[in-house]
């Protein structure tokens, strides 16, 4: 997931509570707080493999740079699981071919 790293991403939101109840966690959090929660949430649970939050603003962001505020999310560590994926798979397909090919 890639944020724009400004001031409206990286300080605290209001929250209205109108229609269900926030959980604690997120008061007084900023939308950057919130994805950082979010994208940990699916990997200790194993909704998914790995995730990558990355945050990069408007004008530096031309140029390729960004930056990583957890390295448990980072890119590389993105990178790193999906090639190891990859690799499993490939490796599963030599080990149990499909018979139907």
């Amino acid at each position: 997931m890639l944020l724009e790293d400004s001031s409206r991403s990286t300080v605290p939101v209001r929250i209205s509570e109108s229609h269900f109840s926030v959980f604690p966690e997120f008061r007084g959090t900023s939308y950057a707080d919130r994805y950082e929660l979010f994208c940990e949430r699916l990997v200790r649970e194993r909704l998914y493999d790995s995730a990558c939050l990355i945050m990069s603003e408007r004008k530096s962001g031309l140029t390729g740079a960004y930056s990583e505020p957890n390295a448990e999310l980072g890119f590389n560590a993105f990178v790193s699981s999906l090639l190891g994926r990859a690799y499993a798979f490939v490796e599963m397909k030599k080990t149990f071919p499909n018979p139907f090919d």
